[in-house]
């Protein structure tokens, strides 16, 4: 879900993300409705799943499903508007320079489209990947037996399915044991919606690509036994369409379990780019990360575009919000982003192959560097 958050809308309730929930509000909850904030100063408003996506989605407006946050820091965060933060995320000093190009450069000759390519014709293929829909849990399946058979040619690496209450689709967690248990996550959603809950929705772009991109930087350190000094995790969420609630409740968990996270870099939509270059967007995001994750790409990819996505833009936000540095990547400025996304012709045959390949061989150089932080 990318978004250029355009759009304003009058909040329809006067909760308050630090007041506990009244009677009515509870209500609303048993009747199937979910609170939503649109902007950091929105009060929040009760909306139904469809309305998410006719009233939301629709016109490009992001949001933020915190029905279920519970922390009042997390809650502060999501109120604040970018830039007037005072929180701080788990201090990492970042190079300012990359140091592991023979390593690097030993495995990008080692990036292909040719799973990628057949991985996205499955993802397509499914009807819609709605999280509440049949289709969506089909596909967590699918998803997850596929990233076990890619990680099984390492017996050191351990995959995960993270159940969610409230749905069925998991979000999907591997792991490549490090020296340290320090933490450095790529990630992905592969969730998908049109125009209704019950919709056609391929998610090509958004974001069966990003989806692709880190399964295969998996395949290739899988493959040659990469072990760095951090622990590195690929995470594949479910929801993130819904409000970024598969990322939320996966990060609420690595806050209360007191993991160390030293990076998250997020990918949604990684697989359209007139522009030729990587995408690096600089809103609601560690601003130090993000340097790092432009040196980075800069010197494996090249040249990179920046831009802007607003408030509830992808599920970096998530990880922000409960105190990790988080950046996001994605494949082009909003202005020529794909045109397609949100609808059933957000389609394989939209997809640019070199763009893909362009973000799993920055996907793999980032994991190298980064592992070594």
């Amino acid at each position: 879900m990318k978004t250029s958050a355009f759009f304003a809308l009058l909040a329809t309730s006067l909760w308050s993300v630090s007041a506990a929930p009244s009677a009515a509000d509870l209500e609303k909850r048993k009747a199937g409705l979910r609170l939503i904030k649109t902007a950091p100063k929105d009060a929040g408003r009760w909306v139904t799943e469809e309305e998410k996506i006719t009233i939301y989605h629709s016109k490009d407006i992001g949001f933020v499903d915190i029905t279920d946050i519970k922390d009042s820091d997390v809650l502060r965060i999501l109120s604040t508007p970018d830039g007037e933060d005072t929180f701080s995320a788990q201090a990492v000093t970042y190079p300012t320079a990359v140091s592991r190009q023979s390593q690097v450069n030993a495995l990008l000759p080692l990036v292909s489209t040719t799973q990628p390519q057949s991985w996205l014709t499955s993802l397509t293929n499914f009807y819609n990947r709605h999280y509440k829909s049949t289709y969506g849990t089909q596909a967590g399946d699918w998803l997850f037996n596929t990233v076990k058979s890619v990680a099984s040619v390492n017996s050191a690496i351990t995959v995960t399915k993270f159940t969610h209450s409230g749905w069925n689709q998991p979000s999907i967690i591997a792991k490549i044991p490090g020296n340290s248990t320090n933490l450095v996550i790529v990630s992905a959603h592969y969730d998908s919606t049109g125009g209704s809950s019950s919709a056609k929705s391929p998610g090509a772009d958004d974001n069966g690509s990003g989806v692709v991109v880190i399964l295969e930087a998996l395949r290739v350190l899988a493959n040659n036994k990469f072990k760095g000094k951090d622990t590195l995790e690929f995470h594949f969420y479910a929801a993130e369409e819904g409000g970024l609630l598969g990322s939320a409740a996966v990060f609420a968990n690595y806050k209360s379990t007191g993991k160390t996270v030293l990076a998250v870099v997020n990918q949604d939509m990684a697989g359209y780019s007139p522009s030729g270059k990587i995408s690096i967007y600089t809103d609601y995001v560690d601003s130090s990360l993000t340097a790092y994750t432009r040196v980075v790409a800069t010197a494996y990819t090249g040249a990179t575009t920046s831009d802007k996505c607003g408030y509830g833009c992808s599920d970096h936000a998530s990880a922000r919000s409960n105190g990790f540095p988080a950046a996001y990547v994605c494949d082009e400025p909003i202005k020529t982003s794909t045109p397609y996304i949100h609808t059933a012709n957000d389609a394989l045959s939209t997809i640019q192959w070199p763009t893909i390949l362009r973000h799993a061989k920055f996907t793999v150089a980032f994991l190298v560097e980064a592992s070594y932080l």
